[in-house]
């Protein structure tokens, strides 16, 4: 059974074990942190329409009455009733990469305090979170809910193992994306948690789930897929088809094309976020996860009250 990282840094095997934890560590400290700024982290989309203003800058564009704008020539905004009751979405990658660490902490490792940390926080407030997971398909669909028992529920399926992907393609993120838009029936905060190693076709859907939701994209790696160290003739398999290559570590023109092509991903997975209107919050295998939760905070300070544009924290440049 893959196993979550606790806070001080052993391994728990028994989900509501981790889940103990947590509550008694990080999240009583995020609490004391936070100190009342619960509607600044999370915010309820509005429903109701409660008036009409010209637009300031750092308004959200996706406010702005187009029907208003034409017939005035001055551009307007929407301002609604704020709507308190909360629905959160985790569309969870737990493809065969997310099984990646090169020291003792994987990916998913890092997903599942990340989840368990943040649906407590919602759930504990008396809102819903609901779940979609993806090993190399979508293999559930968990309907939101708001008890302690459901967020055990969601760690439980996270941490199921899942039979490895042998001669396909890979992980195919729209898969995910799409079944996620076909289930959120209302204006939902939206987590995207992934390493966004994936075939291309994504972006699109990520867009237009932006369009509609909330989205944060909680991006996932490990230090070592961004330089490859000198360790000498190694083989290296793909996570997602089995393929395996034999290299040559010790070569340091190897090692700076990797690099390089590293750095070239880099910059595309941040200009793809960033087109498509998703928040981004990074996580590392080596990250503290009250100092994520407490970045994931900044960054939604940043959307309250700064410019609304795509933000980015923990690596991302905006």
């Amino acid at each position: 059974m893959t196993v979550a990282l606790a806070p001080d840094g052993r391994q728990e095997t028994r989900t509501d074990t981790l889940l103990q934890r947590l509550e008694w560590t990080v999240l009583r400290r995020l609490d004391g942190l936070l100190q009342g700024d619960y509607r600044t982290l999370l915010r309820g989309g509005g429903v109701d329409l409660a008036d009409l203003r010209e637009y300031q800058f750092g308004d959200d564009v996706r406010h702005i009455d187009w029907n208003v704008t034409a017939r005035l020539q001055v551009p307007h905004v929407r301002q609604y009733h704020e709507d308190r009751d909360l629905t959160a979405w985790f569309l969870l990658d737990l493809s065969g990469s997310v099984n990646f660490g090169s020291g003792d902490v994987t990916k998913l490792a890092v997903s599942t305090g990340f989840v368990a940390a943040l649906a407590r926080v919602i759930t504990r407030h008396g809102n819903r979170v609901g779940a979609v997971l993806y090993g190399h398909e979508v293999d559930t669909v968990l309907q939101p809910g708001n008890s302690r028992v459901h967020v055990l529920e969601l760690l439980e399926r996270m941490r199921r193992p899942r039979p490895p992907q042998r001669g396909g393609s890979g992980t195919a993120l729209y898969d995910l994306l799409r079944t996620g838009e076909g289930v959120m029936r209302r204006r939902s905060v939206v987590f995207v948690v992934s390493d966004f190693i994936s075939a291309p076709g994504w972006e699109e859907a990520l867009g237009r789930l932006a369009r509609r939701h909330d989205v944060v994209a909680v991006r996932l790696f490990d230090p070592a897929e961004m330089a490859l160290p000198d360790v000498g003739l190694v083989t290296v398999e793909d996570a997602e088809t089995g393929e395996q290559l034999f290299v040559d570590a010790t070569d340091p023109g190897f090692r700076a094309r990797y690099a390089a092509l590293a750095e070239q991903a880099e910059q595309d997975l941040a200009t793809a976020l960033a087109r498509a209107g998703a928040d981004t919050l990074e996580l590392a295998t080596d990250d503290d996860l009250l100092d994520a939760l407490l970045r994931f905070a900044e960054l939604r300070r940043h959307r309250a009250h700064g410019p609304k544009f795509p933000a980015a924290v923990g690596g991302v440049v905006s």
